[in-house]
């Protein structure tokens, strides 16, 4: 074979596995972005649905001592019909 074909031949091979190596490597980097990315999205997902039933507590707790006033209100007309009767 003729020498410079050789050297040829070996500068194309170490070319294409250097660019090989690059495309995998920028390839891994854009996964791992992907990755974090999706992780903040599950985040920022997590801590809304936390609000969300942290308020909705609040509210439960807030109907339940309504219902509580109502049922205290309810006896005491109870109590004032019987002494009526």
């Amino acid at each position: 074979m003729n020498d410079g074909l050789l050297i040829f031949l070996a500068s194309a091979g170490l070319l294409s596995i250097v660019l090989i190596v690059v495309i995998w490597q920028l390839a891994a980097s854009w996964r791992a972005k992907a990755v974090l990315a999706r992780e903040a999205e599950y985040r920022k997902l997590g801590e809304r649905a936390t609000a969300t039933q942290e308020e909705t507590q609040r509210r439960l707790e807030a109907i339940g001592a309504q219902l509580t006033d109502a049922h205290s209100r309810l006896a005491a007309i109870e109590r004032s019909l019987t002494v009526i009767d």
